[in-house]
């Protein structure tokens, strides 16, 4: 294909806009890219302090309120830095840090870097038996943990205060005296495997700085507002709070509690946002309802599943001129492998994935690892500069998926191998076809529904599982479980669900628990002896898997709301004590129902007040203080004749 080298492709008009791409040629066969970023690596932290140089004065966080100069974060980055190594940090050393979104998040994160280390983040929701076993994998001996948070951490660890908004320097602190190696360890994040046993992913340095700088996907500007809302041990916090603080931009995080829709797009608002990047469930229920929230931000990204082109046309629709970017990378590759950025989606059927970013090589194999021709479906392999070490501690596993490049021309280069199956498109770009694998995403995060079959499998009363993913009436995925219990008896099995499910929770996060649990006598087998997945029966409709006492609906208002539950849910019977969040219901799910609510009782419901009255009765005594209020007796009466539509009999 030719000697290395960049040329500017600008044939391609959209809606009247010359959108300009570059696209590196290479004389690898069936790689595009360069894999090299057009720049020398440089560490994060030395990126930060260069920009705190540069201009000292200028905003670089805000959360709720409060904000940190470039000149303070950098300096009480430094000072936590000096207490780390004090309290026997050393170089290349895995940092826990479990502190809630606050600027305090962002200075812990800072100050392990500047310390030689790599940051482990750990989400406060999790369970405590969670940290455990990530900060065991990890080998872990210290953690930055905010003062409330401080029973979650293990005896076996260090825990250092993260400071507070009071602890200011006498001086400026002195840097430490550390070479800044952008081969050194950055951070690790953990990504689920088929055995049901976490993979620590070590991410360098280097591979940061070629997703943050010199983007050849994106413009970063330097009065640029970013959003920081994910959770710091998932990997699109990567790009949300260092391409900002790199480039000089302001660093908005959301301020710690739930995350409901409203707020949201209020703080997008009110923060004057530029550049915001929403995972892509919460992506498509923004721009459902809170489209207005996109008013001032000039580019959207959205990465982690499968993109609307419905959802992706609507917002390019109502905002001419916005840039939109679809992302697609595993942990393993730092965030974004490919993007595909542009300011209309034209009549494709699908959302392209793009072509490579700078600092990214990228081929679509088969599996002779032999290049595929256009339109013709392969797995994608990715090299180049923005490759984590590897899996910590799990050589095989990092050989397993770390292969040897046979394309590449230095001596020891890798490819990934991203288990994912794409095609060529005829306009040059990618399009994502699905796993090879059984891998899905459940609200955002990447998961094997495999890894839960395995976490059932280790609990006394089960002799079998299977968990298969299933859509969830957000237009999301969910898991469902299916058991074999170790006793016959079918006395047993009451309530063996609900057991199951609560026994899980204590070592899984959240998005892992399976919707339901179904209690089989036996797996159906195929002829060859193996579980026939595609045998097992779906399911609409679970009994309630709640521990409280079932009290049935007595107001005309509960019973609608019970209706509404169970149809979305897909839950029966649901009592008025019941909790929606313990039945399965979940962010994006909320707000389905809020929207639900106003179509059926004619008021809006603020997400806020689901979160704090998540029962049926509390919800419809809100209900019908916001019905009064406008002057309203209440929602019609049920037709005569039975139930409406939906209601169990």
């Amino acid at each position: 294909m030719g000697a290395l080298g960049p040329y500017r492709d600008t044939s391609e008009q959209e809606s009247g806009k010359q959108l300009t791409k570059t696209v590196f040629t290479t004389d690898i066969p069936g790689f595009i890219g360069s894999g090299r970023p057009p720049f020398d690596a440089r560490s994060i932290h030395e990126l930060v302090a260069e920009q705190a140089r540069r201009a000292p004065h200028a905003p670089a966080v805000t959360c709720g309120g409060q904000t940190l100069t470039y000149q303070q974060l950098n300096a009480r980055a430094n000072l936590l830095a000096e207490r780390l190594r004090a309290a026997g940090m050393a170089p290349e050393d895995v940092v826990g840090v479990l502190v809630r979104r606050s600027p305090e998040l962002v200075v812990a994160l800072l100050a392990v870097l500047i310390a030689g280390g790599a940051y482990l983040g750990l989400e406060p929701d999790d369970p405590r038996s969670r940290h455990e076993l990530l900060l065991e994998d990890a080998g872990v001996g210290m953690v930055i943990v905010e003062d409330g948070l401080r029973d979650r951490v293990p005896d076996t660890v260090v825990a250092v205060g993260e400071g507070s908004p009071s602890d200011r320097p006498t001086a400026e602190p002195a840097a430490l005296d550390l070479p800044c190696d952008p081969d050194r360890l950055a951070y690790v994040s953990y990504t689920s495997g088929s055995t049901g046993e976490p993979k620590g992913v070590g991410v360098p340095h280097r591979a940061v700085d070629r997703l943050v700088r010199g983007a050849d996907w994106m413009e970063i500007h330097s009065d640029d507002v970013f959003f920081h809302i994910a959770p710091v041990a998932f990997d699109a916090s990567t790009l949300e709070i260092w391409a900002p603080l790199v480039n000089g931009c302001r660093l908005v995080v959301f301020p710690p509690g739930a995350i409901t829709l409203e707020e949201v797009a209020r703080t997008v608002r009110a923060e004057r946002v530029t550049v915001l990047l929403l995972t892509t469930g919460l992506f498509h229920q923004m721009v459902s309802s809170h489209p207005e929230a996109f008013a001032g931000v000039r580019h959207v990204l959205t990465g982690g599943d499968v993109a609307s082109p419905s959802h992706v046309e609507r917002l390019l629709t109502g905002y001419p001129g916005l840039v939109f970017t679809n992302g697609y990378g595993p942990t393993e590759n730092t965030t974004y492998t490919t993007c595909w950025t542009s300011d209309t989606l034209a009549a494709r059927r699908s959302v392209p994935i793009g072509r490579p970013i700078s600092g990214t090589r990228v081929a679509v194999l088969d599996s002779d690892l032999q290049p595929v021709p256009a339109g013709e479906c392969g797995e994608l392999y990715a090299a180049g500069a923005g490759l984590a070490r590897g899996y910590l501690g799990r050589p095989a596993a990092t050989a397993e998926r770390f292969v040897p490049d046979p394309f590449g021309t230095e001596p020891g280069a890798r490819m990934y191998r991203t288990g994912d199956l794409v095609r060529w498109t005829a306009d040059g770009t990618l399009e994502f076809v699905g796993r090879a694998d059984d891998q899905v995403k459940v609200q955002g995060y990447r998961a094997e529904p495999r890894a839960v079959e395995a976490e059932l499998e280790r609990l006394a009363e089960v002799r079998h599982a299977v968990v298969l993913p299933q859509a969830d009436p957000a237009g999301g995925t969910r898991l469902l479980g299916y058991v074999v219990p170790t006793d016959p008896d079918p006395s047993h099995a009451i309530g063996l669900g609900l057991r199951l499910r609560q026994e899980l929770r204590a070592g899984l996060p959240g998005y892992l628990i399976p919707w339901a649990i179904l209690i089989r006598p036996e797996l159906p087998l195929n002829r060859n002896g193996k579980i026939d997945r595609r045998a097992l029966p779906t399911a609409t409709r679970v009994p309630r898997n709640v521990a409280n006492e079932f009290v049935a609906p007595l107001t005309t208002v509960q019973l609608r709301l019970v209706e509404l539950w169970g149809e979305l849910l897909g839950v029966e019977p649901v009592g008025v004590d019941d909790d929606f969040f313990d039945l399965g219901g979940h962010s994006l799910l909320a707000t389905e129902l809020l929207v639900a609510v106003e179509r059926e009782f004619g008021v809006d419901i603020p997400a806020q007040t689901l979160y704090l009255s998540p029962t049926v009765a509390e919800l419809a005594t809100a209900l019908a203080v916001r019905l009064q209020a406008a002057g309203l007796d209440g929602p019609p009466e049920p037709a005569a004749g039975g139930p409406r539509e939906g209601q169990s009999r």
